[in-house]
């Protein structure tokens, strides 16, 4: 599908890639990783053209259907609906349509054999490409990916950048490509849109290289991973977690034979050192020396995930009750975002404060930081509490002409410079790094300065929002690390679920314009969550049976007999029902077996498969319903 051979590509006297090798092949669904810098984004840029190689070579087939997800996308503007811009995927269809309304509109006065000919083929084209559902189709994806109806209507440029991407990451699916890369796609999802993300993807037919940093996200889609590391790119054939295990395995085995080459040098030097000044022994210490100068060296291994030894200081603790709710309601025009609601955080809390963009979890972030007093209820802080407030925002407040190591001395006056280093190091600014100005770093890089500013400060209360946007792996671990030591209380907003899983005890979620909280992990709650929605779905009848039973008319016995019949047909359906739940979640099952996911005809066959059967699955659902209402109308 794509090869890279041998690919050199420079900037500078820098080489990114140093002759690096990897074949894609069709059904690879390959997750791109490596620290910030590594080259990821740089390589998606070199495979679809738009950097040339300094040597080496990329080649694929003239017809592959590349789409490409990348932050520059966010350029694009357009003044038409949303829903237009996705459907500009259907690049043919659209043109056809465009034909088809302009012979239609000829017909009203010409009715010749050739305009009737041409209408008839540009219909039977357009049928053939399904363009009679693109529209549905454009339809589903966007809501998929959190678009109401209504929002599907406005036009592009009314929408945060965010929110543009997303309608560029629907535009791209539309395409079906043979190959999607995706660089950062989580970026500006929210859960529920990852999570639909995830379903799409898993099912996808196509071959996928993805660039991200959410390594759940990684684990639900790739069966490859591709490790960007000193301008080589090493291939370990199973997912994120397999790639970790696999690595450890390998960096084990070299550590080792690093170890026994030392002390084979050592001990050749030795042996050298001993006969260099005896004549008689010349000529075998110049072999010796040969042997040494030729022998391929092991590198040591370098420790990609630095332990923390994280020391926080607050010259306080707090009082029990951080911060008290009470009947707290915020709204914005045409918007309630939370009616007559209380909650509270005590000493220790470590809360992860999730949902949907839109239902307000920044905007509760800011009551509880007193960031925002335009609400009604009140908002108390407790004994004793102070507290620090991390935003995205906060990066523009970096002083650009100021060093690393000046920022924080300028924030942190009571730490001194060793302390302060020691704590810049944990977020990998290390040994001359520290006296880079502020202007010249990354959006990543400025966002660890940001956080380390944070956690220098004087505070018992962390109020975090996206901490872990711009962070790579490596860095997140970091965060981590920092949090499970901080001793004090922190509410954080996160969409990477690995890290709240990590450092939560407490979920908050807004549910009826109410603040709700789940006492657990991010993965308890999940598993709650999920059993909630089922319950929520089953089968009416169950509230039918439970229901109390209402005094009616004694039925006549042309309605007895036929409720018999009815409540026979009923029970058989059912039955039914209840195998064909079981088919399909069996079905579900199969699609997640790496032999199924990682076999392009194997997972078409078994998607078209399910696809058949939930539809029956539903369409039995829909008869019992029918059924029931037949029932409950006969029983008067």
């Amino acid at each position: 599908m794509i090869s890279i051979n041998n690919l050199t590509f420079e900037i500078g006297a820098r080489a990114l890639y140093d002759e690096a090798n990897w074949h894609i092949k069709p059904g690879d669904k390959a997750g791109l990783i490596g620290a910030n810098g590594a080259g990821k984004s740089t390589l998606l840029k070199l495979i679809v053209g738009d950097y040339a190689p300094t040597s080496g070579s990329i080649s694929m087939a003239k017809d592959l259907k590349i789409g490409y997800l990348n932050q520059d996308l966010l350029s694009y503007h357009s003044d038409k609906s949303i829903l237009h811009v996705a459907m500009e995927a259907f690049e043919r269809q659209n043109q056809l349509h465009t034909e088809i309304e302009k012979l239609l509109l000829k017909l009203e006065t010409d009715y010749s054999d050739d305009i009737l000919n041409k209408l008839s083929d540009k219909q039977m084209e357009f049928e053939a490409l399904d363009g009679y559902s693109i529209e549905f189709r454009a339809h589903e994806i966007l809501a998929g990916l959190g678009f109401s109806e209504e929002e599907q209507k406005r036009p592009l440029a009314t929408f945060s950048g965010g929110w543009r991407m997303r309608v560029m990451l629907a535009r791209i699916l539309l395409q079906t490509p043979d190959i999607l890369l995706l660089d950062e796609p989580t970026n500006h999802l929210d859960l529920p849109s990852i999570k639909w993300l995830e379903t799409y993807l898993q099912a996808f037919e196509g071959a996928i290289v993805i660039v991200s940093h959410d390594r759940y996200f990684l684990d639900r889609i790739i069966n490859k991973t591709v490790e960007s590391r000193k301008g080589k790119l090493t291939i370990y054939a199973g997912n994120y977690t397999f790639y970790l295990e696999e690595k450890s395995l390998r960096e084990e085995i070299q550590s080792n034979q690093f170890k026994n080459q030392q002390a084979k040098i050592k001990q050749e030097e030795r042996l050298i050192e001993r006969f260099r000044s005896k004549a008689s022994k010349a000529k075998m210490v110049q072999s010796r020396i040969k042997a040494l100068d030729r022998m391929e060296k092991v590198d040591e291994v370098d420790d990609d995930n630095p332990e923390v030894n994280f020391s926080f200081k607050f010259s306080k603790p707090s009082g029990r009750h951080v911060v008290t709710m009470e009947n707290i309601s915020k709204s914005y025009p045409n918007l309630e975002i939370l009616k007559n609601t209380d909650a509270l955080i005590e000493k220790g809390d470590k809360i992860a404060l999730i949902g949907a963009n839109g239902k307000g979890k920044s905007t509760l972030l800011r009551i509880v930081a007193d960031a925002d007093n335009d609400y009604e209820g009140t908002s108390t802080k407790g004994h004793n509490v102070s507290q620090t407030f991390f935003a995205q925002h906060q990066l523009e407040a970096l002083h650009l002409e100021n060093s690393i190591l000046q920022e924080l001395v300028a924030f942190a006056p009571k730490h001194t410079e060793t302390e302060l280093r020691s704590i810049l190091g944990c977020f990998l600014f290390t040994g001359d790094d520290v006296f880079k100005k502020i202007k010249v770093l990354s959006g990543g890089e400025k966002s660890r300065v940001a956080l380390a500013k944070a956690l220098t400060a004087d505070a018992n209360f962390l109020v975090l929002d996206e901490p872990t946007n711009h962070l790579d792996m490596a860095s997140v671990n970091i965060l981590i690390q920092a949090l499970q030591q901080y001793e004090g209380t922190f509410i954080v907003v996160s969409h990477d679920r690995y890290f709240l899983e990590n450092v939560a005890n407490k979920i908050w979620y807004i549910e009826d314009k109410k603040i709700k909280e789940y006492p657990g992990t991010y993965q308890e709650y999940e598993a709650w969550s999920a059993k909630r929605v089922v319950k929520a779905e089953e089968p009416a009848v169950k509230k039918v049976k439970e229901e109390p039973k209402k005094v009616k008319a004694a039925p006549t016995e042309d309605n007895k007999r036929l409720l018999q019949k009815k409540n026979k047909e009923l029970a058989a359906l059912e039955e039914k029902i209840a195998q064909q739940e079981i088919l399909v979640k069996d079905l579900e099952v199969e699609l997640a077996k790496e032999e199924i996911y990682s076999d392009a005809v194997k997972l078409q066959d078994h998607t078209r498969r399910y696809n058949s059967e939930k539809a029956s699955f539903d369409k039995l659902q829909a008869d019992w319903e029918n059924l029931a209402e037949e029932i409950m109308e006969l029983e008067g």
